[in-house]
């Protein structure tokens, strides 16, 4: 049997104006993440895991901020752009593991709609999608509740 591992990372400042949005789940908070698209940095994690997984690049290289036609796009649409390229080349999602760096809000909460969106969206069971969520300790620009980030680690099997 064929594996690769992939890991990804991303990490987007908050800011009044923007809506807070997670694994493509939009949470209560009084203020959003910013970037060219949605600044989903949960699914950017995720995307950027997958394509690292087999040597493909990041989403930069996909949708770059400086194309208009990405600007404010749902980063759920770009996953399932992401996931066909894996299908593509003969792969499957085995599992994925995620961690949501922040402050606030409490994340908890909202993880099982997470994991519910997210497999929906790659077709897979919720069980395959772990998501977990930690703060900073206060330290740092995460701990002075001027961003969020999240990390994401996907294990793929060969399907050929």
């Amino acid at each position: 049997m064929n594996i690769r591992i992939g890991n990804g990372y991303d990490i987007h400042r908050l800011v009044e104006g923007r809506p807070l949005i997670l694994g493509g789940i939009e949470i209560p908070h009084p203020v959003g993440l910013l970037g060219h698209s949605d600044a989903d940095v949960l699914t950017h994690a995720i995307m950027d895991a997958m394509l690292g997984a087999l040597s493909l690049g990041d989403i930069g290289h996909y949708f770059p901020p400086s194309d208009a036609q990405w600007a404010g796009a749902n980063s759920l649409l770009l996953l399932k752009q992401v996931h066909q390229l894996v299908i593509d080349r003969g792969w499957q999602v085995s599992n994925i593991d995620t961690v949501i760096v922040a402050e606030r809000p409490k994340i908890k909460p909202y993880i099982k709609d997470m994991q519910t969106k997210l497999s929906g969206t790659l077709g897979l069971n919720p069980g395959q999608i772990s998501i977990k969520a930690t703060t900073n300790e206060k330290l740092g620009p995460i701990g002075r509740e001027e961003g969020i980030a999240a990390y994401a680690v996907t294990l793929l099997l060969g399907t050929n």
